[in-house]
């Protein structure tokens, strides 16, 4: 499909959306997420209101969060309290202020790595995963610039430094999924600690994580700024190394082209072009140079990946879900990230694919 078919799928699929799980997730944060930026964009109060109503069920007047758990300590839970930035800001409900007091007071006691990074999860314990680089990081860095005058740019730029230092191939250029500090998980390399290969979803997280930190941080602390941004360009220089020539998407095992069942993923795509445009948007990358590089993967998603069933738009090529472990569970191999199943219309997929389709817009009008 082209382009102009997106605003009616994003219609379609926000006026048939229901919540991805009963409780407070992620995966809904990525599609009010995407809400928001296309509000941002658009100035159309529809995507104000979805968001709304969305958390009309979850934030109490006290700032308790319906269907979340901190004693969990997942770290995934933070990712949809990036919301209540925007509807603090747009309402002035304290109660949104509040709700962001409760989920910060989980990361304040979030169960920490020797070398300082939050663990993905209880259950996962000692592990950094790109995923929760992009769930946290820029929750916690728009928290300190608001709210805490700063004082946690340190602690938020050691746990990228950290990830750089343990997770990236210097050889590939590339990130590993996932690092296990103790190094005794059924996945992790005995003597590194980390996963086997390069899952495009991960990158995909940690791009829009490094992109989104940015964002939300005062330049006026240039030397966290630029050590940021540095990574953020070499993390996209080297991801596009293996963008197929063809479609200009990227596969799920991203070095693996040529492997049988290997495929062109759509929610790790759609979060790099999210990323690029973004950087483009904020100055970080050269305009001139990545934006036409940003747009070509975005019209190519919506051209090879927009699919028609039965009268209704979908957006099709996005892998369900991907984790390592527990136990010999989730091995990390490259037969394992090709077994889980390919799904349409997953938020993991269509959240990214909306922000891209925001950042294009704004880009379009010089927002």
């Amino acid at each position: 499909m082209k382009m102009e078919s997106v605003p009616l799928f994003i219609k379609g699929y926000l006026d048939q959306y229901h919540n991805f799980k009963s409780y407070w997730n992620y995966e809904d944060g990525c599609v009010l997420i995407g809400c928001i930026q296309l509000y941002k964009a658009t100035k159309n109060p529809y995507f104000k209101d979805f968001v709304l109503r969305y958390m009309k069920d979850f934030i109490r007047p006290d700032g308790g969060i319906n269907g979340y758990n901190k004693e969990e300590y997942n770290i995934d839970s933070i990712n949809a309290g990036k919301v209540l930035f925007f509807l603090y800001e747009e309402t002035g409900e304290e109660k949104y202020r509040l709700a962001i007091d409760t989920l910060m007071q989980q990361l304040a006691t979030h169960p920490r790595t020797e070398c300082g990074n939050f663990w993905h999860k209880n259950r996962y314990p000692n592990q950094i995963w790109l995923d929760g680089l992009y769930m946290a990081q820029p929750f916690y860095m728009a928290y300190e610039t608001q709210f805490n005058q700063k004082q946690g740019y340190n602690d938020i730029l050691k746990q990228f430094e950290n990830v750089r230092k343990y997770l990236f191939d210097r050889e590939k250029k590339l990130y590993y999924h996932a690092y296990d500090e103790a190094k005794i998980q059924y996945w992790a390399n005995k003597e590194t600690g980390l996963s086997q290969n390069f899952w495009l979803r991960s990158m995909g997280w940690y791009l829009m994580a490094l992109i989104d930190t940015m964002e939300e941080m005062s330049k006026e602390i240039f030397e966290h700024y630029k050590r940021l941004e540095e990574i953020f360009k070499e993390a996209v220089k080297g991801i596009l190394q293996y963008q197929d020539n063809e479609s200009k998407l990227f596969y799920q095992v991203i070095d693996k082209a040529e492997i049988d069942g290997n495929y062109l993923e759509t929610s790790g795509s759609a979060m790099i072009a999210y990323a690029i445009l973004k950087a483009c948007r904020n100055g970080v990358l050269l305009k001139e140079k990545y934006q036409p590089v940003g747009e070509e993967i975005l019209t190519q998603l919506a051209k090879l990946k927009l699919v028609e069933n039965d009268g209704k738009i979908q957006l099709s090529g996005i892998c369900s879900v991907a984790g390592l472990g527990p136990g010999k569970d989730r091995d990390g191999s490259v037969a394992y990230y090709l077994s889980e199943k390919i799904v349409y219309d997953d938020p993991k997929g269509v959240g990214p694919f909306m922000m891209a389709y925001a950042q294009w817009l704004m880009l379009q009008a010089n927002v």
